[in-house]
């Protein structure tokens, strides 16, 4: 019962019972081959020999016996050598497969426990190589996730801290009355409060949308509604930074199916980042086309670009170009993560394109259309 239960349990022993099985078959066929056909094949021999044996019925028997137990000894000696190195070949083979397997278990018990610097060696270029570096691939993803969890929670903290400690530092102010119970005073802890609740808003809505919650009402929209609605919210603060915004969007576009909250919430988040990385004087265009049976939205600006090394983690989680631990100066890293999530959602896909630091950037999402 041990032995089943450990070759249930183990990939190595039941290979080796799986070579054994093919090596027994094969062997018990060769046997009853050599029993059956051997007779025959004697009797054939011995009547093309029966000029040279005389008419002695006894030598015939004789000859015969003798040549049938030389070709099982032969068979039954050449079976045992085939097993003994069929048995050594298999176990060396089983061995190179269960090994890599082995150090893959371990690596990602490892992993499990923390460690997100395990990385397991590929042995070939076969599946299990294969498998070994989705492995090395799945392991790089987590350590990166980790580490961008780990700077979340430092971003977290430290944009917590500062709209914190103004709070506290104008309540006790006012307490000890330093500061003037005044409007200004307020609208000042209003702004903080206000901050705060932007920053708790993003990470309720990335929660939502990376685990599928985000409760869409598609219906069909005009896309020159969205971008209006978009650019009308923000206009103003474009004007106070001195940045110019153009709309550029035909007439004749068809409408598109898609939540109109979500997406404008989109427009928003792609149009702030181009606002916030747009130097005064600067210009941001938002267009939208029709392609096929998708409606392509874009949101191009004049501002200090991104370096090509960027390009493609701009949507991961907690990502972040600028590394700095000033919101205003980079943010938490998520909000184009929901984008993301919001498009994927109704049917699009969106992307960011820049030619490099200094030349502005491109970033893009398609909603499908009404009628596709």
């Amino acid at each position: 019962m041990n032995l089943l239960t450990r070759i249930r349990s183990h990939l190595g022993w039941k290979l080796m019972l799986s070579y054994l099985v093919v090596i027994a078959a094969g062997a018990v066929v060769l046997v009853v081959m050599v029993q059956v056909q051997t007779p025959s094949a004697i009797a054939r021999h011995i009547q093309r020999m029966a000029s040279h044996i005389a008419s002695d019925p006894g030598l015939e028997v004789d000859l015969q016996h003798n040549f049938t137990s030389a070709i099982s000894e032969v068979t039954l000696v050449a079976a045992v050598a085939a097993v003994i190195v069929a048995v050594v070949v298999s176990l060396f083979t089983a061995r190179r497969i269960v090994t890599p397997i082995h150090e893959m278990m371990a690596a990602s018990q490892r992993i499990a426990e923390g460690n997100y610097q395990q990385r397991v060696f590929v042995p070939s270029e076969d599946e299990l190589g294969g498998l070994a570096t989705s492995f090395n691939q799945m392991a790089d993803t987590l350590e990166r996730t980790e580490q961008r969890r780990l700077e979340l929670i430092g971003d977290v903290a430290h944009e917590l801290r500062t709209p914190l400690s103004n709070i506290r530092s104008v309540m006790e102010g006012l307490i000890d009355g330093v500061l003037p119970a005044e409007p200004a005073t307020y609208q000042g802890v209003q702004s903080e409060v206000s901050r705060l609740q932007r920053l708790v808003h993003d990470l309720q809505e990335l929660s939502k949308a990376e685990a599928g919650q985000a409760g869409l009402e598609l219906r069909p929209i005009e896309p020159a509604a969205l971008i209006a609605a978009a650019t009308q919210r923000l206009r103003l603060q474009f004007e106070d930074k001195g940045v110019r915004l153009q709309e550029d969007v035909p007439g004749h576009l068809p409408e598109v199916l898609a939540d109109a909250a979500r997406s404008t919430q989109v427009l928003l988040n792609l149009l702030g980042n181009a606002l916030q990385y747009t130097p005064e004087g600067g210009e941001v265009t938002v267009t939208a086309r029709q392609q096929g049976a998708e409606v392509v939205f874009l949101v191009k600006d004049t501002g200090i670009g991104i370096a090509p090394e960027h390009l493609p983690h701009l949507f991961e989680r907690f990502y972040r170009v600028d590394k700095s631990r000033s919101r205003a100066g980079g943010g938490s890293g998520i909000g184009l993560t929901i984008s993301r999530h919001w498009v994927e959602a109704q049917g699009g896909r969106i992307w960011g394109e820049s030619e490099g630091e200094g030349r502005g950037s491109t970033f893009g999402f398609t909603l499908p259309t009404s009628v596709s």
